[in-house]
C-alpha cells in the first residue's frame, strides 16, 4: 500500500497516532497540520491536526469527487461504518470515483478534539476545546480539499450529523458550481428542539458522573467519568433505534447465560470471590440491596438475580434489553473520550443552515425555513426513515417538499434512525439510481471524464472487520452481548 502525501500540509499521522490512542483506532488515514483558522465563535485555532481517508484517484478535471460526511461517533473509515457501499459498482465506487471522507472537529480519531494535546501547554485541550460549529467544518474542510487539488465536488453524501454537514455543504456553495448533487440520509436542516433535548439529556449523564471533574478528568490518572459516558450512550441507543425494533429483538426475554442457567456452588462462589474480586450476597438483606442496585458500576457484590443459587425464588428484574444496552455503553467507552462527546453534541446544537444566510428583521415572526430550502439548486436525494425517532420522517418531508430540484426516498425499516447505518441494500439502489441518472458523464467511458482505475485497493489501507463495525452500527452478530 502506498499512500499518497498531502502536497501542502505537514503530515503529522505518526505523531498523532502516538499521542492520541483514539486516532490509532483508525488504519490507512492521513493527518495533516492546518497552520491557522478563525472559527465562528470568534476564537483561532493554530496548528491542529485534521484527519482525512481517500480512495481512488482524481480525475484530469478534479471533480470526480465524493465527499463522504460521518455521523456523530464515526471516523474517516468509511469501510468500516458503510463498507458494504463501497467497492466497484457501488455508490461509492474508487474504480471512478475520488472518495474523500474527513474526520470533523471535536472527534477523538484524529482531527483537532478535547484528547488533542495543545501544542502551546503541551496537555490535552481538555475542556478548553472551543466550541466548533457545522460551518466551521465546511471552512476547515474545504482546506483540505484544496490542498488535494480538487476543484468541484460531484457529491456530497452524509447521514445523520453527517447529512447536517451535506445540507451546509448545500446551503454554502449554492449557485457556485463547486457542488453538484446532494444526498443527505435521516437528517434535518436545523436541529430541532427534540433533538437538542436528547444531546442535553446525554451530556447531563456524563456530568453527573463523580469522576468527570469539569472535565479536567484526565489529570487524574486511572478515572475518568466511564458511568456517565455509558448512560450517555444507552440514551442515545434509545433514539437510534425504535420501541417496535427493541419489542421485537428482546421482548422480555432473559439472558441466556450459563450463570442465568445453573445455580452456582459456594466452592465455585468463593473461588470466582478471589479471582475477580466480587463478592455474593450472604443474608436476604445484601440480596434485596443487590437487585435494587442491579447493574450499577459501583458494586462489588455479584447480583442474586443474575446468578446466585436463589436466582429462582425471586422474580426477573434482568432481561436481555438491560444486557445489550450495558454492552453497547461498555463497548463505547473503550473507543470514545466524555469531552469529545460533550463538544460533537454542542456543535450539533447549533445546526441550522439559515443562520447567516437570511436576515430574521425583515420578517421574524415567519419561519425562514422553507423560504430558503426553495433557493437551493443542487439536485438532491433525501432519504427518510419512516421509525425514526430523532430525525422523524416529517424533517426529510419538509426538505423533499421544498427543494425544488429533489427527490424523497423512504426506507421502511423498523429498526430507526439507525437504519441509515443497517439498510445497506436499499441505500445503495437509491444512492446508485440517483448518481447514475444525475450524473451520467461518470457512468459513460465515452464521455472522457474519468479512466477506470481497477487496482484502487492496492493504495489503501484497510482492515477486514469481519462485518462488525468499530465506529457504526453493523455487528455480524447482535447476539455476542
Amino acid at each position: 500500500m502506498t499512500k499518497v502525501p498531502n502536497p501542502v500540509f505537514k503530515d503529522i499521522t505518526e505523531e498523532q497516532t502516538r499521542t492520541n490512542s483514539y486516532a490509532a483506532l483508525v488504519p490507512g488515514q492521513t493527518i495533516v497540520e492546518i497552520p491557522t483558522y478563525n472559527l465562528e465563535c470568534g476564537e483561532v485555532l493554530n496548528n491542529f491536526p485534521v484527519a482525512y481517508k481517500t480512495w481512488g484517484r482524481l480525475n484530469k478535471d478534479h471533480d470526480n469527487v465524493l465527499l463522504i460526511c460521518h455521523a456523530l461517533t464515526g471516523s474517516s473509515d468509511v469501510q468500516d461504518w458503510w463498507g458494504p457501499l463501497l467497492g466497484n459498482g457501488k455508490t461509492f465506487d474508487p474504480s471512478r470515483y475520488f472518495i474523500v471522507c474527513i474526520n470533523f472537529l471535536g472527534s477523538p480519531y484524529g482531527s483537532c478534539s478535547p484528547v488533542t494535546i495543545d501544542k502551546a501547554t503541551g496537555k490535552p485541550h481538555g475542556p478548553a476545546f472551543p466550541l466548533i460549529t457545522v460551518k466551521d467544518e465546511i471552512g476547515i474542510q474545504r482546506l483540505i480539499l484544496d490542498s488535494l487539488s480538487v476543484r468541484a465536488i460531484a457529491c456530497v453524501i452524509g447521514g445523520s450529523m453527517g447529512g447536517m454537514l451535506t445540507l451546509e455543504y448545500s446551503a454554502t456553495y449554492n449557485n457556485t458550481g463547486y457542488v453538484k448533487t446532494i444526498i443527505a440520509l435521516a437528517t434535518s436542516a436545523r436541529a430541532s428542539a427534540w433533538c437538542i433535548s436528547w444531546n442535553e439529556t446525554q451530556r447531563q449523564c456524563i456530568f453527573s458522573d463523580p469522576y468527570y471533574d469539569d472535565g479536567y478528568y484526565y489529570e487524574n490518572a486511572g478515572t475518568r467519568p466511564d458511568s456517565g459516558l455509558g448512560a450517555a450512550r444507552m440514551a442515545a441507543l434509545l433514539t437510534y433505534r425504535s420501541r417496535n425494533s427493541f419489542e421485537t429483538r428482546f421482548g422480555r426475554k432473559l439472558p441466556a447465560t450459563i450463570d442465568n442457567l445453573r445455580p452456582i456452588s459456594e466452592e465455585d462462589a468463593r473461588k470466582k470471590e478471589q479471582e475477580i474480586g466480587i463478592r455474593y450476597p450472604k443474608t436476604k438483606d445484601e440480596e434485596n440491596w443487590l437487585i435494587h442496585n442491579e447493574g450499577s458500576r459501583s458494586s462489588s457484590m455479584k447480583n442474586s438475580n443474575s446468578g446466585s443459587s436463589t436466582a429462582s425464588s425471586k422474580p426477573q428484574t434482568y432481561f436481555t434489553a438491560q444486557s445489550y444496552l450495558r454492552y453497547q455503553g461498555n463497548k463505547f467507552i473503550k473507543r470514545f473520550d466524555a469531552n469529545c462527546y460533550i463538544s460533537i453534541t454542542r456543535k450539533l446544537d447549533t445546526h441550522d443552515i439559515t443562520r447567516g444566510q437570511i436576515d430574521l428583521s425583515t420578517k421574524p415572526n415567519e419561519d425562514p425555513l422553507p423560504v430558503f430550502l426553495k433557493s437551493l439548486t443542487a439536485p438532491h436525494l433525501i432519504i427518510g426513515i419512516e421509525s425514526d425517532g430523532l430525525f422523524t420522517y416529517g424533517e426529510q418531508q419538509l426538505l423533499g417538499e421544498n427543494i425544488p430540484d429533489s427527490i424523497l426516498k423512504k426506507l421502511d425499516s423498523p429498526e430507526g434512525h439507525d437504519a441509515f447505518l443497517l439498510e445497506f441494500e436499499e441505500i445503495n439502489e437509491y444512492c446508485l439510481d440517483f448518481l447514475q441518472k444525475k450524473l451520467p458523464e461518470y457512468y459513460d467511458e465515452s464521455s472522457g471524464k474519468f479512466e477506470l482505475f481497477e487496482n484502487w485497493a492496492d493504495f489503501v489501507d484497510s482492515i477486514d472487520n469481519g462485518g462488525n463495525s468499530v465506529f457504526g452500527e453493523a455487528e455480524k452478530n447482535i447476539t455476542n452481548w
